[in-house]
């Protein structure tokens, strides 16, 4: 297993590390979110494995990883080591086994950096409902060091009602994992993708969600978008629709006085190319102010 340093942004590789297997995380991903659908793919999880699942992400960060991949597999989910093509950086892969079987539960994947202390996260609760936001939090993972993403395992509308919208649920995996990170300490922006009739005017539309801790940081990522060609609104400055201030892991950031930033992004800035690339750039200036900053473990 790899060790996370204590003070360093470095992790150290401990004895019997295992091999990494090379990929393009981007395609992972896609080939991981193209069986995501409304009606189908989702079910709700119990208390007990929200839990033990949070529970072995927390020994992952922590570079416990034979505990954590025993508590994982008896939750039917599976730890693997994978190298980046396009990055040159390993990430601890946490999956579920049913992904692949004919009636998934949809209850997510992670991706924890390898080479550099976990010190922050990138949340997309919405893959494919909202679309390319999974390759955008990819994106964002491979701009800076020490990030951990969080992908919901469903279409927002999988599930019966609302169950499997991990933006409005706390009775998820995702959420659980979140408030995990959240408890360590560590700083999060999550994607989002919103109707271009949803804000009329702007390209984003960036936002804190319920709480404030991450005002500074949001002044600094409207900026950044705007240095990038992006029309912000900011919705600390004026009445902006989709704020999030009803987003469950942003309330759970709140609690904890931990920055969360609450990020709606246009179709037209999430498409693949120079768009997606320039939001990325701007999302990655904050995400690698975070990679420096110590967290609370």
């Amino acid at each position: 297993m790899l060790r996370a340093t204590r003070d360093g942004d470095e992790a150290t590789p401990g004895p019997g590390s295992p091999s990494a297997q090379r990929v393009d995380l981007a395609r992972e991903v896609e080939d991981y979110t193209s069986r995501f659908g409304p009606g189908h793919g989702y079910r709700q999880p119990d208390r007990a494995d929200r839990r033990a699942i949070s529970e072995a992400v927390g020994l992952l960060l922590d570079g416990h990883r034979e505990q954590a991949e025993r508590l994982l597999s008896q939750r039917d989910f599976t730890v693997r080591t994978v190298f980046d093509r396009v990055s040159e950086h390993r990430y601890t892969e946490v999956a579920d086994r049913t992904d692949d079987a004919v009636t998934p539960r949809g209850w997510g994947r992670v991706y924890i950096d390898l080479d550099h202390r976990p010190r922050w996260s990138v949340q997309v609760p919405h893959p494919v409902a909202d679309h390319d936001t999974e390759q955008l939090g990819v994106r964002v993972l491979r701009d800076s060091p020490g990030g951990v993403l969080v992908i919901a395992g469903a279409h927002r509308k999988a599930g019966s009602g609302n169950s499997a919208d991990m933006a409005h649920r706390r009775d998820t995996v995702f959420y659980a994992i979140c408030a995990e990170l959240v408890r360590r300490g560590m700083p999060g922006v999550q994607l989002h993708g919103m109707a271009a009739s949803s804000a009329p005017g702007y390209d984003v539309v960036a936002s804190t969600g319920a709480g404030s801790a991450g005002r500074a940081d949001g002044r600094s990522l409207a900026d950044a978008l705007r240095t990038h060609g992006f029309h912000v609104c900011r919705a600390w400055v004026r009445s902006c629709p989709l704020e999030g201030e009803e987003n469950v892991e942003g309330r759970a950031a709140d609690a904890a006085h931990v920055p969360f930033l609450h990020v709606e992004f246009a179709p037209e800035v999430r498409v693949d190319g120079p768009p997606a690339e320039r939001a990325a750039t701007a999302v990655s200036e904050i995400t690698r102010r975070w990679a420096t900053t110590p967290v609370t473990t």
